[in-house]
C-alpha cells in the first residue's frame, strides 16, 4: 500500500480493491506511482489470497494521465528525456521498458483485473485501463489517447493493447486524433463491459463482477487468464497446444468436486486460496 498514490484492501472474500486517492491533483500519475502499482500487484499475486483486483479513483476523473510537470524542465524524467547522446538513449530505452512492466503486472496477476472508470480515462491512465481484464464506466466516462495532443506518441501499452480490444479502425482514429470517446461509444465498440449512471453504480457493478468471479475456483480462473492471455498473440493451433499443456498442470478433480456439489445446491464452494509463489 502506498498513501501518496493510492489505498489498497483485501477482503475475506478474495476481492481486492485498489484506489486512487489524489482527487485533488485529477490522479495524476508521478513517476514513482508506477513502481508502487507495480508493486503492490505483483506482492497481491504472489501471495495468492487475492482472486481479483478492483481498480477505481475517487473524485471527477478516474485519472488525467501522467503529470505534465513530469515533462518540465528541472524534473528528472525530463533530464533523463534530452536523450543527447546514444548512452542516454540507451538508457531511455531501459527506463522505458521498466515503466511499461509496471502495467505488465496488471496483465500479468494470476487474478482477473477490473478497472471501475468515471471521469476522464486520459493518457497513460488508458495505458493502465488497457492492461485490464475488464473495465467498467459511468455514464460521465470518457477516455482520450492525449499523448498525441502533446507531440508524442503514446508509449506505455495502449498502441499495442487497444486494437486488440477494439476494432483496430477505431484504435488508429483514437490514436490519430485523440478525440474523447463517451461512454456509450466505449460500451458500443467494446472497449468497456458496462455503463452505470454514475461512479459509485460503476465501482458498485465492478464489485459485484470481482465476487461473482472470486466464488469461482481461483486455480482455474488462474488457468483461464492465462489461456486468454495467451491466445491473444498466437495463432489457434499454439494456443491449443499451450492449453494441453495448461490443462495437464490445473486439471484437479478435486476443484470440480466442490464446484459442481456448489452448483448444484446453488451455494458457494469453498475453495483454497492459490499456493504463493515464493520469493527468489
Amino acid at each position: 500500500m502506498d498513501d501518496t498514490f493510492f489505498g489498497l484492501e483485501l477482503a475475506p472474500s478474495g476481492v481486492a480493491h485498489l484506489q486512487l486517492n489524489r482527487p485533488e491533483r485529477m490522479n495524476t500519475l508521478a513517476p514513482a506511482f508506477f513502481p508502487a502499482l507495480r508493486d503492490a500487484v505483483q506482492r497481491l499475486s504472489a501471495e495468492g489470497r487475492a482472486r481479483v483486483l478492483v481498480v477505481s479513483s475517487t473524485g471527477r476523473h478516474f485519472s488525467a494521465g501522467m503529470a505534465l510537470e513530469v515533462f518540465a524542465g528541472g524534473s528528472e524524467l525530463a533530464e533523463l528525456l534530452h536523450l543527447r547522446d546514444a548512452r542516454q538513449r540507451l538508457a531511455f530505452q531501459d527506463h522505458l521498458r521498466q515503466l511499461m512492466r509496471c502495467f505488465d503486472v496488471l496483465e500479468q496477476a494470476r487474478f482477473p483485473v477490473i478497472a471501475a472508470i468515471q471521469g476522464g480515462c486520459i493518457g497513460g491512465a488508458l495505458d493502465l485501463a488497457a492492461a485490464c481484464d475488464l473495465r467498467v464506466a459511468s455514464a460521465d466516462a470518457f477516455f482520450t489517447v492525449q499523448e498525441i495532443h502533446i507531440g508524442m506518441a503514446a508509449d506505455l501499452g495502449v498502441l499495442q493493447r487497444l486494437p486488440k480490444i477494439v476494432p483496430p479502425g477505431v484504435a488508429r482514429e483514437m490514436a490519430f486524433t485523440g478525440e474523447r470517446v463517451g461512454a456509450e461509444r466505449a460500451l458500443a465498440v467494446g472497449l468497456v463491459n458496462a455503463v452505470r449512471p454514475d461512479a459509485a453504480a460503476a465501482l458498485e457493478h465492478a464489485l459485484q463482477l470481482a465476487r461473482a468471479i472470486a466464488a469461482k475456483s481461483p486455480l482455474a480462473i488462474a488457468g483461464t487468464k492465462m489461456a486468454l492471455n495467451y491466445a491473444v498473440d498466437h495463432p489457434t493451433a499454439d494456443a491449443l497446444e499451450q492449453m494441453t499443456l495448461l490443462q495437464s498442470a490445473i486439471f484437479d478433480l478435486g476443484e470440480m468436486g466442490r464446484a459442481i456439489a456448489a452448483w448444484k445446491a446453488k451455494g458457494e464452494a469453498a475453495f483454497d486460496a492459490l499456493a504463493p509463489v515464493r520469493p527468489v
